[in-house]
């Protein structure tokens, strides 16, 4: 008999620990333990999905004659972390192999290879990913620069999509010059996916109030998807009422609209409910059927063939060096307002809300405006990490330290990204109708009543002048900064210096 081991985030009937199951003799055993949901306290509505999703896939795979062993947070019997998990399993049913897909995360791979029961341990590879470790560290080796947008290509010719012949659909590459227009009040914004709990998720609910009622977030009202059934719903739901506008406003935000045209499947494709190729043929087949542009499918399709692989491909690459890069030497903790929301700059308190309400928010939310903060004010990156992991449904370590680390923060120096994803508040004002209702003026650039991020977006080019300047991207805005007048840079760092004081005293800001 061998023993399937299935972790939260691999829900998946072809996920590759079960590819030879034998449903006469073999056994899966799955189980909610505390060691993984105290390590970070993750938002309620995060563990709520996962618990949920779980019990529902255990629940498919006994309906297809799987033989499952399920172990829920608060039985009798529950051994709280998988090591104990597995060798109360292996003192049991005493297995003659444990096979297991490869986790996600660095640490867990680290805890089973550490693991010694008498028994030998399988780890397969994760067959969900389009690009294995190995393909990623070729493609990596020898270049001086790794750039997504290269990744990107090789991974659209290796899967022939939206390609013609050798040549990309349309004549370019990557349509993300247009898509890029500000937000408009009169948008049509239709909902996103939204079922009714059943009693599973309901016992979940109850039980995740009952146990982490201390950890961050809203946990009700709970809408999300947590069968395949429901995820596929809410991927036909996207393709059909959302991407034809999706590239057009992916970069766009508007007060009290979260979801915008943006899909909301990354919840589900990286828990397993969905395959990312599932993703890419449907959006595809939109463009073939004419119900989509191309700047919107290709976006979307970036956004999964290119980006998510990309970062996985980094973080198996430069881990475990990677988590603690801070190339920037930022040191700043991270303010209370990323937990209550309580400030007065208007875009990051609706950015932290609807992240408090939905354990979401879109890609330049948490880019632009939570990461953007973080970035010219110089927070340090494992305290900006800890938060995103915690606060994300969607966020693994493998997606969120990436992101953090490279694309948000500059903390690994350019590995990923080319430059630092700084912008003053204009930037904030031109993709959003957030500036209308904030106590500060975007128009300002100095004093009491100037929009921060005016004053400390230079303040931060000033403070990494040496560590900066000699990035080519940067080369125009260094530029100009040798321009600014002796009187404009010292009001730059007198208003900076009044605000990041205030910022590390705590007051409201």
């Amino acid at each position: 008999m061998n023993l399937c081991f299935i972790l939260g985030d691999q829900l998946n009937l072809d996920i590759s620990s079960l590819n030879d199951f034998d449903l006469s003799n073999d056994l899966i055993w799955m189980c909610e333990v505390k060691e993984e949901a105290h390590y970070v306290k993750h938002h309620k509505k995060k563990i709520a999905f996962i618990f949920s999703a779980m019990r529902h896939f255990a629940e498919e795979l006994k309906n297809k004659k799987y033989r499952v062993h399920y172990s829920k947070l608060d039985n009798k019997n529950n051994q709280g972390s998988f090591h104990k998990e597995i060798e109360y399993a292996v003192q049991k049913h005493k297995p003659n192999k444990i096979i297991i897909t490869e986790p996600g995360e660095y640490r867990i791979l680290k805890d089973i290879q550490s693991w010694d029961f008498g028994v030998p341990i399988e780890i397969r590879p994760d067959s969900r990913f389009l690009c294995s470790h190995a393909e990623f560290s070729n493609w990596a080796q020898g270049r001086k620069q790794l750039r997504m947008e290269y990744f990107y290509r090789e991974m659209r010719k290796k899967y022939d999509i939206l390609m013609q012949s050798d040549k990309p659909m349309g004549g370019q590459w990557n349509y993300d010059s247009e898509n890029r227009k500000p937000a408009k009040q009169d948008l049509n914004i239709p909902p996103t996916y939204s079922v009714k709990p059943d009693k599973i998720t309901q016992d979940v609910l109850t039980l995740v109030e009952s146990n982490f009622s201390q950890h961050f977030g809203h946990l009700k009202p709970f809408h999300y998807a947590v069968t395949r059934k429901q995820a596929l719903q809410a991927l036909d739901q996207f393709i059909n009422e959302r991407l034809a506008n999706f590239g057009d406003y992916q970069d766009a935000m508007i007060e009290d609209e979260p979801w915008m045209y943006h899909s909301h499947l990354s919840i589900y494709i990286n828990s397993g409910l969905l395959s990312p190729l599932e993703c890419v043929s449907a959006a595809e087949q939109a463009y073939q059927d004419n119900k989509a542009p191309l700047n919107a499918v290709e976006g979307f399709i970036r956004q999964i063939i290119g980006w998510r692989e990309y970062v996985r491909g980094i973080y198996w690459l430069k881990m475990p060096k990677y988590e603690n890069e801070n190339f920037l030497h930022a040191k700043r903790q991270l303010p209370t307002f990323y937990w209550s929301g309580d400030t007065h700059m208007n875009c990051l308190k609706q950015c932290v809300k609807e992240t408090k309400q939905n354990a979401y928010a879109h890609h330049i939310q948490r880019l632009m405006v939570l990461g953007n903060f973080a970035l010219i004010a110089g927070i340090d990156p494992h305290e900006v990490n800890k938060w995103y992991m915690i606060v994300y449904a969607d966020a693994y370590q493998w997606v969120e330290l990436p992101n953090v680390t490279g694309m948000i923060l500059f903390a690994d120096g350019g590995t990923l990204g080319s430059k630092p994803y700084a912008a003053s508040g204009a930037y904030i004002n031109k993709m959003s109708n957030y500036c209308k209702q904030c106590h500060y003026k975007v128009s300002e650039k100095n004093g009491s009543d100037a929009c921060p991020f005016n004053y400390l977006y230079w303040d931060f080019l000033i403070r990494n002048q040496k560590k900066l300047s000699g990035n080519h991207r940067l080369t125009m805005i260094y530029n100009t900064l040798q321009r600014m007048s002796d009187e404009k840079r010292q009001a730059i760092e007198q208003d900076s210096t009044r605000f990041l004081k205030a910022l590390d005293n705590d007051d409201k800001i």
